[in-house]
Order: C-alpha cells, then sequence, then structure tokens
C-alpha cells in the first residue's frame, strides 16, 4: 500500500512526501482543499516526492483547478523527473507552474 501526506512548511508553502500513485493521491485531494481557502499565494514543495505516475500529475491538476476558483497564485518547486516526463509526453508543461531550481 502507496502513501502521501502533505507537511506545512509555513502559512503560503506545504510540501508532499511519499508515492503519488492512484492510492494515494484521492485522500490528498480532500485533505488539500482547505489550503487553499483564504490564500493569495501557495508554494507546494514536491522534494519529498518519491514516486509518481498519471494520477500524481492529475493531482497537481486538481491543485491548480482549486488554485483558480479560489483566486490563489500556484507554484510547485523540485518537480519530480517521473512528473515532468509526463507532464511533457501529455503537452501539459506549459501549464505547469514551476519554480526553476536556483530561484
Amino acid at each position: 500500500m502507496s502513501a502521501a501526506w502533505i507537511v506545512p512548511k509555513g502559512h503560503t508553502r506545504f510540501g508532499v512526501e511519499g508515492v503519488l500513485d492512484f492510492e494515494s493521491v484521492a485522500p490528498l485531494v480532500a485533505e488539500s482543499r482547505r489550503l487553499f481557502v483564504g490564500k493569495k499565494r501557495l508554494e507546494v514543495d514536491l522534494r519529498g516526492v518519491r514516486a509518481a505516475n498519471s494520477a500524481g500529475l492529475a493531482l497537481l491538476l486538481e491543485w491548480l483547478d482549486l488554485a483558480r476558483r479560489n483566486g490563489v497564485s500556484l507554484r510547485f518547486q523540485n518537480l519530480p523527473e517521473s512528473l515532468a516526463r509526463l507532464a511533457a509526453l501529455t503537452n501539459l508543461t506549459g501549464m505547469l507552474p514551476v519554480i526553476k531550481s536556483g530561484v
């Protein structure tokens, strides 16, 4: 059984750790909804993601939709290579607001 969890890293920042797959993503969506309320911006640090499949990419897209609906500026940091490859394969790279390393 795979697992992933959200790690608070301040008022406008949180991290994700574990494996982003079909088992772990649904609980993260439910848990994360509250994080988008009342914020102007959020950063999601994905450094702790050990593995991810298309469900992980779907999670990022869901978070983008939540951000849009709540008027939140959302950026991702430390995008795992597996998610970057999936985004490229599906022509979604341009949709993901990724903070470049060293910025």
